[in-house]
């Protein structure tokens, strides 16, 4: 079996020419859930903050994420966490690929993040899923991803809000990628992921239709424990 094989079957998915049981399949699907679920679950917007002398979730929007982590302890601090969120979910869909191909891959990547929205280390209060997501649509299919990050860099510029280019690149997800690829399994996780990201972000949907959605601002510095305040510039962290 070449690399090649491997990365698109798995090593227990079989070949067209030589198809896998149908029990070891869906044993190994479970598998792959399985993964990403636990490394989704891997909180390290938490994790991170714990460091710093508390939970982020007592914070800002009270969301485990690096949006919340940059506007609560720094750049530095959101940029880490980004960063660890991300190798993550790479390690989850890296690792179902090898098990079970392209297939496994999404279905740890779906896993991945809501594990990463439901922890079960954290009393399943976490993030809401934008990097996983992400990562999921870069190693799985990558012209996509590039689509959809022109699509987010677009709304953010015009718009300045996180939360639009977010939900945006979620609902155009399965779209995108059926584009790419036709019918596969992979358009139906990406419908249910892109379904999930944006059900995470029902509140800042409902302050975007308010006008009352906070929008970006680079030039602004980053707030202190000391004086933080949990208004609404705060509430519409991604991650």
């Amino acid at each position: 079996m070449t690399v090649e094989q491997i990365l698109t079957n798995g090593l227990f998915g079989g070949t067209p020419e030589k198809p896998q049981q149908l029990q070891t399949v869906v044993w190994f699907m479970i598998v792959c859930a399985f993964i990403g679920y636990l490394l989704g679950s891997i909180n390290w917007g938490v994790i991170l903050s714990r460091k710093y002398g508390d939970d982020v979730r007592n914070h800002g929007s009270g969301n485990a994420g690096a949006t919340n982590m940059m506007r609560t302890y720094g750049k530095k601090a959101g940029a880490k966490t980004l960063g660890l969120d991300f190798i993550k979910a790479a390690v989850a869909s890296f690792a179902a690929r090898i098990l079970l191909g392209v297939m496994g891959a999404y279905i740890a990547g779906l896993f991945c993040i809501i594990g990463h929205a439901y922890p079960i280390f954290f009393k399943f209060k976490g993030g809401k899923g934008v990097v996983t997501i992400s990562t999921m649509c870069l190693l799985t299919e990558w012209k996509t991803f590039l689509v959809l990050l022109v699509i987010y860099a677009i709304v953010i510029f015009g718009y300045k809000m996180v939360s639009m280019a977010s939900c945006m690149v979620a609902a155009l997800y399965p779209l995108i990628l059926y584009m790419f690829i036709g019918p596969h399994i992979g358009v139906i996780v990406a419908l249910i992921s892109g379904a999930f990201v944006i059900y995470l972000h029902r509140a800042n949907i409902r302050r975007i239709l308010d006008h009352t959605e906070s929008k970006l601002d680079f030039h602004k510095k980053s707030k202190k424990i000391s004086d933080e305040q949990n208004d609404s510039d705060t509430e519409s962290d991604e991650e």
